[in-house]
């Protein structure tokens, strides 16, 4: 790794410019190297963290550690005042308004308010599903062949994911469902 050659590096005296690059990339790469372990560290902090709170969002496909951490953080301690899916897809700015101007309707677009990280977490979830997770390929290359744009397709996948995960945070919730 070039971190760890470049760590290594002893430039014995700073008398020419050649000697202070070295000094210079020596100390970069040694802060580079203890930052990167820190990160590693509390990555795995949170990956402990988010398995013994709600194991079952990562068993989620797309949903990593970040991002389970992400939609913890704004759920929060108390995950019952949010009441339905459509008060977490609001919560995350995922909710879908009104587009149409009078002369067209059933358009939708995303509101744009909400909490931008935990909106970016889903996107990414949505953009990892789209590019790796058959069944959501297959909804992408049949949505588009209805002619759906890739946004619009983003936009009702971002919606599914968001359904998903409102019932993953309330498991109790949803085992009453099926019992009864």
């Amino acid at each position: 790794m070039l971190a760890r050659h470049l760590a290594s590096l002893r430039p014995a005296r700073l008398e020419t410019p050649d000697d202070s690059i070295r000094h210079t990339l020596r100390s970069l790469a040694r802060r580079w190297l203890a930052l990167d372990a820190e990160a590693t560290e509390l990555e795995t902090m949170i990956e402990k963290l988010v398995l013994r709170t709600a194991p079952q969002l990562i068993e989620s496909f797309g949903i990593g550690s970040d991002t389970a951490a992400e939609i913890l953080i704004v759920v929060g301690d108390n995950p019952e005042r949010i009441r339905s899916e459509a008060a977490l897809a609001k919560l995350a700015g995922i909710s879908p308004i009104p587009a149409s101007s009078g002369m067209t309707s059933g358009r939708h677009r995303i509101n744009h308010g909400g909490h931008r990280q935990l909106n970016a977490a889903i996107y990414r979830t949505v953009i990892v599903r789209m590019r790796f997770h058959q069944p959501t390929i297959d909804y992408v290359n049949r949505r588009t062949a209805e002619g759906l744009s890739k946004r619009d397709i983003i936009r009702c996948l971002k919606r599914y994911v968001i359904r998903e995960v409102f019932h993953l945070i309330h498991p109790a919730e949803n085992a009453l469902l099926k019992t009864s």
